[in-house]
């Protein structure tokens, strides 16, 4: 048997409040609404980056999954409650120019942009819900800030 060729389609993000998730990640980030439900007193909404249509973000409460427990819930609010709960890692051209924008829209700040010692731009934010969001430069576009290399001459 061959390994198939897996490719990640969907991720679920746990936020408190819906509305205040979905301004976020529409209005700053600059997704497109995918899809709404309303299953049963909870809904949940598909967000994505336009660029990427095989891509998607659930935005979901704590409570959208019906086999949690009342107990596994508070442990899940507890969690985000500390940022330790959901972390996304987005590929940007421009870290300097993405980290500008997302400050100015009031997120809070995690990391400012730093190049890291393998030739890697990131910065890092959290949503409205405390989940961690890093933006990473890729190595072939952050040339123009990397240090000179001290072996060439």
């Amino acid at each position: 048997m061959t390994r198939a060729d897996l490719k990640l389609s969907s991720f679920a993000l746990t936020v408190h409040d819906l509305g205040e998730a979905l301004g976020f990640y529409r209005d700053v980030l600059g997704f497109e609404v995918r899809a709404a439900a309303d299953l049963g007193g909870t809904r949940r909404v598909s967000v994505g980056p336009p660029s990427r249509p095989d891509v998607q973000i659930l935005l979901q409460s704590p409570g959208a999954d019906p086999v949690v427990s009342p107990a596994d819930r508070q442990a899940i609010v507890d969690l985000m409650a500390k940022s330790l709960l959901g972390c996304l890692v987005f590929v940007t051209d421009d870290c300097d120019a993405t980290f500008e924008h997302i400050e100015a829209a009031g997120a809070e700040v995690m990391q400012e942009p730093i190049s890291r010692p393998d030739d890697v731009r990131d910065c890092a934010f959290l949503d409205p819900s405390g989940n961690m969001l890093r933006f990473t430069q890729p190595r072939q576009v952050n040339r123009a800030h990397a240090a000179p290399d001290p072996r060439t001459p």
